[in-house]
């Protein structure tokens, strides 16, 4: 359980960490977003990280974008699109009012390279995959693109509303070089970049120019902040204590224990979005020794308490998770409900005691010379710390050891591309079942995002049949299939569901919750202060 402090002592840390007074804040038009972890660099093609995201979504442009029902498609930067009757050929109709934050204009050519930069396989993209079976994207004129595909692709127009999708400018990558996205970055979003230094903080700076952005915003631009400050404060109660005294006026990354303190207080709001898919897991690499017998991943599974987790670390505010998919997402396999793995330690000990996994005089399990201490990789910061923690406790029951290895993010990311460890610590959004299947089980996404090195040729059979299908059924029948896999393999710990809930300051006009990549303030154009 986290402790409370006092409200002098957290006024004395955030004073520390954060500062601006909040009266400096307000009038400079200042708005400072608290966050736990950093982004290791702010490349769109080349990172899945949230933290990437939620600056990307500000900083640039999608073609399309999506409604904050998570389902409807809007116009982006491009202003229409059609769809032929095979559904291999998208042609986007751009707006021609579109500029970087340099000034130069935006047009076709800038689309046709920013997408074929992602897919390029020198790019090196985890997310390639997003793009579907590309067979060329062409400029037919200055403001009009073809994106050609071998076959069907049902989830292209979502997947182009996510922040790898976004228009990057040819010159700033070429300039910049091993530098873009560390150094600068010149995009078309309603906020362009002015400094970072990783770890501590990435300044924005409102884009005069901006007029375009999507229909969901009644101010479609220019942004109503002057400048926006990413602040990063790897310590949860530090993040509380610049909350409470203003120090930072919005931020989705409060802990569930300060959720209490946040709703009683008069300054402050909580805005929800209940329409939220994200999802905190631990994975394992299942061809490492130990964990590459399914009967140790299951009763590690088992040793877990999804529920006393949710209910004393996160203060009861989480959804305690049995299936890897919350049971709203579209195309969920109802089927896999009788069959999802439980809490039960007996049950657990039993099969590693069938399974020929002996405890130690220290009650450590062994086998044919292996010992059951698995070592797990994961983020620094408050959040993953408690997790790692709680689930060592848990796993000790049954006679497993799990050692622990946490990374700033700049590192982490790298880290966990490696095959250094046993398991790993991550926290995922999505927006359909065929987005979550197809980005962590293909066997093409090995090493990244496919962590656990889970090859298998049927799994890979499913999601292409999948990702095809031009019926929604045939689409829901293959994907569950691939989830009723997985789930039976036991390739996951699944912890918990996470709802989209940002602490804001009474000072900011009323905003809508997005969720978009679980980035809930998406690109800030309803953002303002009003007092």
């Amino acid at each position: 359980m986290t402790s409370r402090p006092s409200i002098l002592v957290l006024a004395a840390l955030a004073a520390g960490m954060i500062g601006a007074s909040p009266a400096a804040a307000q009038s400079q038009n200042t708005l400072t977003i608290v966050r736990e972890v950093d982004s290791d660099r702010y490349d769109p093609h080349r990172q899945t990280a949230r933290a990437t995201a939620e600056v990307m979504f500000m900083l640039a442009d999608t073609l399309v974008s999506l409604d904050h029902d998570m389902r409807t498609i809007r116009p982006g930067i491009a202003e229409s699109w059609t769809v032929s009757a095979d559904g291999k050929v998208y042609t986007f109709k751009l707006r021609q009012d579109v500029q970087f934050c340099d000034g130069k204009k935006m047009t076709a050519e800038d689309v046709v390279y920013s997408l074929k930069r992602w897919i390029d396989p020198a790019t090196r993209s985890p997310v390639r995959w997003r793009a579907g079976p590309v067979e060329d994207i062409v400029a037919t004129d200055p403001y009009t693109v073809e994106y050609r595909l071998s076959a069907p692709y049902g989830e292209l127009l979502p997947q182009l509303t996510l922040a790898t999708a976004v228009i990057v400018d040819k010159a700033n990558v070429e300039a910049l070089g091993a530098d873009f996205g560390i150094r600068g970055f010149n995009g078309t979003g309603p906020y362009c970049w002015v400094d970072w230094r990783p770890r501590n903080e990435l300044r924005l700076r409102r884009h005069d120019a901006y007029r375009w952005g999507p229909p969901i915003y009644e101010n479609r631009g220019p942004a109503q902040i002057q400048e926006v400050i990413w602040k990063i404060v790897p310590e949860e109660n530090t993040r509380l204590a610049a909350t409470l005294t203003g120090q930072s006026q919005v931020t989705q990354y409060i802990p569930y224990s300060g959720l209490s303190q946040i709703r009683a207080n008069r300054n402050l709001r909580v805005v929800n979005n209940d329409i939220a898919f994200w999802t905190i897991f631990f994975g394992f690499k299942t061809d490492k020794p130990g964990v590459d017998d399914p009967a140790v991943r299951r009763a590690m599974v088992m040793a877990v308490d999804q529920e006393a987790i949710s209910r004393d670390i996160n203060f009861g505010e989480t959804e305690p998770a049995y299936s890897y998919l919350h049971r709203s997402t579209p195309d969920w396999n109802a089927a896999l409900e009788p069959n999802l793995i439980r809490t039960n330690i007996a049950e657990a000990n039993r099969l590693l005691d069938q399974a020929g996994w002996v405890r130690g005089a220290d009650g450590v399990r062994a086998k044919n010379g292996v010992r059951l201490s698995p070592l797990i990789y994961g983020f620094a910061g408050s959040t993953f710390q408690q997790l790692t923690e709680a689930v060592q406790g848990d796993l000790r029951k049954i006679g497993v050891d799990l050692r622990i290895q946490l990374f700033d993010a700049t590192a982490a990311w790298g880290k966990l591309a490696t095959q250094e460890f046993d398991l790993f610590t991550m926290g995922y959004p999505y927006l359909t079942t065929g987005e979550a299947v197809n980005f962590f089980f293909r066997s093409t996404n090995v090493p990244t995002p496919n962590r656990m090195n889970w090859k298998n040729p049927e799994t890979d059979r499913l999601l292409s049949l999948g990702m095809h299908a031009l019926n929604p059924a045939d689409r829901a029948t293959a994907y569950g299939e691939v989830l009723r896999q997985v789930h039976e393999a036991a390739v996951w710990i699944p912890l918990y569901h996470e709802p989209m809930r940002i602490a804001a300051s009474n000072r900011l006009a009323e905003f809508k919750a997005h969720n978009i990549y679980g980035c809930g303030l998406y690109k800030g154009l309803d953002l303002r202060f009003i007092r």
